[in-house]
């Protein structure tokens, strides 16, 4: 193995620099043909015509082998260029390239193959996790939510275990909406997916009971207010998702008061009034998801805080479309 190592290594060696070698092999040749055709129309040996013919002949030579000698790198520039989600590894790799390819390209092949292959195995990894991860953490939950439903359908239960089956419902709608949001930022290639023409208003509205049934247990109102109406073009459940972890957030910050929704032109805005109290600034992981989500699709995330008591987290949204 070490001998096979240092042959390639001294093969290597020796490719080293060829590419300018040749080319400065070229281009001295190119002069030598220049200097030849000026001595000949100087000295009256051949007519200007002639001289003229065989100085373009020459440089279109020239520019043609250094062209031969390009071609490596303009074939390896290609396979970049239409590098997709899945890259070419074949045309990638080093064996493609000729026996005369200098050293530096070969180099520059090897490392993009290894690159190329890396990605390939990341995306797969990808791939499978979240296609792993949706199933195996969905189905348990889905019990979960099935038995605690049974368990508030009986009627000799303690006010105790009322609280408590109230307390699993609860904390299984979070988790079906934290795993939402984490799947969504895992799927690199998921920013396009389920796209489509919907109304802001009518998803809120639509969303409103589940937003409701995760605040159960809590002295929260929530309202939404509708002062405008507009349309996106974009995944309904990347959105309303997005409006989970504020309303979620806002409620971890103020333990009892008003959660209000906001439809603003080409804005939602999410705010916790509290009645006595001044909110707790309680900035949690439901926040950092967000802004997660608002990097990845480009809908800006600010906050805002009004005399100390009033958080508001609201969402811009530069490409709007009329309800």
């Amino acid at each position: 193995m070490d001998r096979g190592l240092t042959q390639e290594q001294g093969e290597a060696r020796r490719r080293a620099g060829g590419f300018h070698r040749r080319l400065a092999l070229i281009f001295g040749l190119q002069l030598l043909g220049v200097i030849i055709g000026v001595l000949l129309g100087l000295f009256d040996v051949a007519p200007p015509v002639a001289v003229v013919v065989l100085l373009a002949i020459i440089s279109i030579l020239a520019w043609l082998a250094a062209r031969r000698e390009w071609r490596s790198v303009g074939r390896l520039a290609r396979v970049v260029d239409a590098w997709d989600e899945q890259p070419d590894l074949d045309a990638l790799a080093p064996t493609q390239l000729s026996g005369q390819t200098d050293a530096d390209v070969v180099s520059l092949a090897r490392g993009l193959h290894g690159f190329a292959t890396r990605i390939a195995s990341y995306n797969l990894r990808e791939r499978n996790f979240t296609r792993d991860a949706s199933h195996e953490l969905r189905s348990p939950l889905t019990v979960i939510k099935m038995s605690a439903d049974m368990l508030s359908d009986e009627s000799d239960l303690s006010k105790f275990g009322v609280r408590s089956v109230k307390r699993i419902q609860r904390a299984t709608r979070e988790m079906e909406a934290l795993i939402e949001a984490l799947l969504i930022l895992a799927r690199e290639s998921d920013v396009g997916a389920g796209e489509e023409e919907f109304v802001v208003n009518d998803v809120l509205q639509r969303g409103m009971g589940d937003l409701e049934q995760m605040l159960e247990g809590r002295a929260v109102d929530l309202k939404l207010e509708e002062p405008a109406r507009f349309s996106l073009r974009a995944s309904p459940r990347v959105f309303m998702v997005l409006c989970w972890q504020l309303v979620r957030n806002a409620s971890q910050q103020a333990d009892h008061g008003t959660i209000l929704i906001t439809v603003l032109p080409g804005a939602v805005a999410v705010s916790n009034r509290v009645d006595e109290e001044p909110a707790i600034d309680r900035h949690g992981f439901e926040l950092a998801i967000a802004q997660r989500i608002s990097e990845r699709f480009h809908w800006p995330l600010e906050l805002q805080t009004r005399d100390g008591c009033e958080h508001i987290a609201s969402i811009r949204f530069p490409e709007t479309l009329p309800a």
